[in-house]
């Protein structure tokens, strides 16, 4: 059922979430939240989470579910455009601006007004046009390349990247004010490798595609989707989109089972990859949930898979006296009479200690951890990078 926020933030224009954030877990779910909460306000939206995860649907769903859905919905790729032809393309240029502007054009800021201008890959933009792009978002007017005229700019903003912006902040390549600008409503996108229980119906989803446009489809026997479910998907959303159209090309009309999926879907349950996981024998009952209720509607056939498990973990339960806090961490203390120290690296180490601690708790999924750390995803595992941490 569509919670009360997200039915509020439909009522214009009827667009239904869970067709378009299709997953049953807990993950899609609070991303329904999020987009159903910011929709129907005015603030800029940074999307943030790692390639193929869908952070495009997630930039129109937000459209669609605006006041601003009758308008435009306009994308533009930032890192795909020449830095020497991304102003023009944003602000339009007039004729005789530059060689070859044989005539004026409008720019994506012009195409997309009363409506959204999504910047996809924003982490791209060069230096230089970042300042122009924070100048627009403060003024909320442009001027076209070769122009005088000033023109408002009524749009709204919906950033997008696979970066670290926090990182590039730091280093200097990208600019703490329009990252502040950008990042007044961030949502964290989950890979798919995080949320393995929408698999069966992102699948499904993808199957009936692959019959609307070419006439033809497959079928996952339930060993093949339980494979399915334990892979890596290290392309997310889109690997799994371009896999099923592969298997439609070789096996239309069949069934699909382990022996027909490609080498790397095909390992067996000894070769899957070590990475935290949902217990096989919870998806396998899972997807037996699944294929015997296959004549009930889509949201009927789905149930959310129990927690993700290790059996080689040690039991933690008992340490912790609510679920908001974390394991007990190894105590620094500093003794000066041997010795003075190096702050720098105390504190590193002692963050170091919080953040395995955190994910120790949070069976290493990498979400729950960030949020008991108070961080944002993709700042945690860059952080995870810079000091080495990975389960062993």
């Amino acid at each position: 059922m569509v919670g009360t926020a997200t039915a509020e933030a439909l009522s214009h224009n009827r667009v239904n979430l869970e067709q378009v954030l299709v997953g049953a877990g807990g993950a899609i779910a609070n991303l329904r939240s999020l987009v159903a909460q910011v929709a129907p306000k005015m603030a800029n939206v940074l999307l943030q989470g790692e390639s193929g995860t869908g952070k495009e649907v997630v930039a129109r769903a937000i459209h669609d579910c605006s006041t601003r859905s009758r308008a435009p919905f306009v994308a533009v790729n930032c890192g795909a455009i020449p830095a020497e032809l991304l102003e023009s393309e944003l602000f339009g240029h007039e004729k005789g601006a530059f060689t070859g502007a044989v005539a004026a054009r409008k720019g994506r800021f012009e195409l997309a007004e009363g409506g959204t201008l999504f910047l996809d890959e924003i982490g791209d933009m060069p230096f230089d046009m970042q300042v122009k792009l924070l100048r627009v978002l403060q003024e909320r007017t442009f001027e076209r390349v070769g122009g005088t005229k000033v023109q408002k700019a009524n749009v709204r903003i919906v950033a997008a990247t696979h970066q670290n912006l926090e990182g590039k902040v730091e280093s200097g390549d990208f600019r703490m004010d329009l990252y502040y600008r950008l990042n007044v409503f961030p949502i964290d996108v989950p890979p798919l490798r995080e949320r393995p229980e929408d698999i069966p119906l992102l699948a499904q989803r993808f199957i009936d595609l692959q019959q609307e446009q070419n006439g033809e489809a497959i079928s996952l026997s339930r060993d093949a989707l339980t494979q399915l479910c334990q892979c890596e998907w290290q392309g997310n959303i889109r690997e799994l989109g371009n896999l099923i159209e592969r298997l439609t090309i070789l096996y239309p009309g069949e069934e699909v089972d382990t022996q027909k999926l490609p080498g790397r879907y095909a390992a067996s349950q000894a070769d899957w990859v070590q990475t935290p996981r949902h217990d096989p024998e919870a998806v396998a009952k899972f997807i037996d949930d699944l294929f015997k209720g296959m004549d009930e509607s889509a949201q009927e056939k789905v149930a959310v898979l129990p927690a993700p498990v290790d059996n080689n973990a040690e039991d933690l339960s008992g340490l912790f006296a609510t679920a908001d806090q974390l394991p007990p961490v190894t105590p620094h203390v500093v003794d000066f009479t041997i010795g003075d120290i190096d702050l720098k690296q105390h504190l590193a180490e002692i963050e170091k200690d919080l953040i395995f601690a955190a994910l120790e708790h949070s069976d290493w999924v990498n979400a729950q951890a960030a949020k008991r750390l108070n961080l944002q995803r993709t700042t945690l595992v860059e952080k995870m990078r810079k000091y080495d941490i990975s389960r062993t």
